[in-house]
């Protein structure tokens, strides 16, 4: 079939026609698939169910520097679980501390420390008359989200193949003193999907901040979920920790991890690595902030996974529960989008999400037309600061929660909610 931008209005209408038809039977159909976030399989969590085994009173609760994990104590998380940490992250034990849960938690903390007390020695951000985001788009809604609740003006950075447009953050970091942090999700984006380059890596590190408490929020969220074997390589990007203290700017950078996609997404230990002084400073709120983390869990981890070729090997069995899902999305998409001029999407190689980008001023009638029939997806224009996609085109798409037999049938709503709506558009000129 040739482009829909090529074709007459009287062919567009027949299309418009044949594809409401089959909208109409679809809501008939009654479905009900929430794939608004990107949440693990029940079968991924059900991998990690022996960490629940690892730690009971007959067989340890002991750490290994003796720490009863059971009692008070410990902010920086037991060593099995920092040296484990390390190992992921791809930075020394001693550079890293473990907290609870979620690494959306540290970074929060994070940004609400640096406004309401500054960072390291600078003044609170609360008292000053503007303070600014880069934030590369499209990206995580959460990340957006943390910054816009404090009131701070985020700034779209567009995302290329290689990562965020390093002329464009390079401007901003080193000539504006207002600026001061830029989230980032160098592995497996989302929700494109992209790992950023050597050179865009080192271009962060060589950054010179016009601000002195300017940071770089290093999500490495996407750490170890790759699709494919050959993927899983240390030196995949670079290690931007080393690379930072190498061009002389060793506290620039905070990096965060979470297992929440690797053993439980309510009970996993997240981490936040940085430089000494970085931590240090942490530390000095984290004292009147918690009397201490959940130890026991920091313990199951270390116990189940014991080291990176622990989680290699876990994560390879959720690469085998994914990849099937991915593959079926691409190869649906190429089948029935493909060739019409209607979209483009991103096969990506890991993490969590497919990106789909619409034409101009369609996305959120095609959000609308799944929701209706059935299928909830993240809200259009909640991968760009403030919730405002300027083109209105880009979805995300989250294939890994429903078994792939409704995956299925998602995408077959997908793909004519896709055609009804471009079609719709293009008759509206």
């Amino acid at each position: 079939m040739k482009a829909y931008k090529e074709m007459s209005k009287q062919e567009l209408e027949g299309l418009r026609v044949e594809f409401e038809t089959a909208y109409e039977a679809a809501k008939a159909k009654g479905m009900k698939l929430d794939m608004s976030r990107g949440k693990p399989a029940s079968e991924q969590l059900d991998f990690a169910s022996g960490i629940l085994q690892t730690v009971n009173y007959e067989n340890a609760h002991i750490a290994e520097d003796g720490t009863d994990c059971r009692n008070y104590g410990g902010l920086t998380g037991i060593p099995e679980a920092r040296r484990l940490v390390g190992e992921l992250m791809d930075v020394p034990a001693a550079n890293v501390i473990v907290r609870d849960n979620s690494s959306l938690n540290i970074m929060h903390d994070v940004i609400s420390r640096s406004v309401t007390h500054g960072v390291m020695g600078e003044p609170a951000w609360k008292l000053l008359d503007k303070v600014k985001f880069l934030c590369p788009a499209p990206g995580y809604d959460r990340h957006f989200a943390v910054t816009e609740y404090y009131g701070i003006e985020m700034i779209t950075v567009p995302m290329t193949a290689t990562g965020p447009d390093m002329d464009i953050v390079e401007k901003h970091v080193n000539s504006d003193e207002t600026v001061k942090g830029i989230w980032c999700v160098p592995k497996y984006s989302n929700p494109q999907g992209i790992s950023y380059c050597d050179e865009t890596v080192k271009r962060f590190a060589a950054l010179r901040p016009a601000a002195a408490d300017f940071r770089i929020f290093w999500d490495d969220a996407y750490v170890t979920h790759h699709l494919y074997e050959e993927e899983d390589k240390r030196d995949f990007i670079l290690e931007i920790l080393g690379e930072c203290e190498k061009a002389g700017n060793p506290d620039m950078v905070y990096k965060f991890c979470s297992f929440s996609k690797i053993s439980f997404a309510g009970a996993g230990i997240s981490a936040v690595a940085s430089s000494k002084a970085n931590l240090d400073y942490m530390l000095g709120s984290l004292f009147f902030q918690t009397i201490g983390p959940d130890k026991l869990n920091m313990l199951r981890h270390a116990k189940f996974f014991r080291d990176l070729d622990g989680i290699n090997a876990h994560m390879a069995k959720h690469a085998a529960l994914s990849r099937p899902k991915f593959e079926m999305i691409a190869e649906f998409l190429t089948k029935e989008l493909g060739g019409l001029g209607i979209g483009t999407w991103i096969n990506p190689r890991g993490g969590y999400f497919v990106s789909f980008d619409s034409l101009p001023g369609c996305a959120k009638a095609i959000i609308a037309l799944l929701k209706e029939a059935g299928v909830v997806m993240t809200p259009a224009g909640a991968t760009y600061p403030y919730g405002k996609d300027p083109e209105d085109t880009n979805i995300r798409i989250a294939p890994t929660f429903p078994p792939l037999a409704e995956l299925v049938q998602a995408m077959e709503l997908f793909v004519l909610c896709v055609k009804l709506a471009s079609v719709r558009k293009l008759l509206a000129g």
